[in-house]
């Protein structure tokens, strides 16, 4: 019986490893929210929120997960964000460390904004996990809408990814 259990449980975590790997969250184009969130820490997630704010497409961006020590201006030199764009539309959120807290500072930020929908941009490989915590965070009715920047992560990056959203899955399960 142990053994069977154990292959069982073998099985599905190899099966659940190559679906997480082969299919990879895609971009979204067109389509509408009230905000945008992007967690910082990968390639190209800054200038993809940026397009879509400047494409009309979202009211708002939230960038999570900031240096304490980027100024706004030195935030507005890097990105070539203009002055009106980043006084009206363009928040830096300083408190969050990591995923978990990126989706604590969104789902404030949500909430302070009164947003029914929000576009979430991150790497293909984090957005799963992100979508997660971010679904759990947030008030209930916003709609989040995933939009993955296409990367190319290692195995070893996928292989630690899927074993955090995994956990992830069951400290939910057991109340943490």
């Amino acid at each position: 019986m142990f053994r069977r259990t154990a292959s069982l449980i073998l099985l599905a975590w190899a099966l659940g490893f190559l679906w997480f790997a082969a299919v990879l969250p895609r971009p979204l184009d067109g389509v509408h929210s009230d905000g945008v969130v992007v967690p910082t820490g990968g390639e190209k997630r800054i200038d993809r929120g940026l397009t879509v704010l400047r494409a009309g497409l979202a009211r708002k961006l939230l960038v999570s997960g900031v240096d304490s020590q980027v100024k706004p201006q030195e935030f507005a030199d890097e990105y070539q964000v203009e002055p009106r764009l980043m006084r009206c539309c363009v928040t830096l959120g300083y408190e969050s460390t990591d995923t978990r807290s990126n989706a604590t500072e969104a789902a404030q930020w949500i909430a302070a904004n009164h947003f029914r929908s929000v576009r979430l941009v991150t790497s293909d490989w984090h957005m799963r996990r992100a979508a997660f915590e971010l679904a759990h965070a947030t008030p209930a009715g916003v709609s989040i809408i995933r939009d993955a920047v296409r990367s190319h992560p290692t195995l070893r990056t996928l292989f630690l990814e899927y074993h955090k959203l995994l956990a992830g899955w069951i400290a939910r399960l057991w109340g943490a």
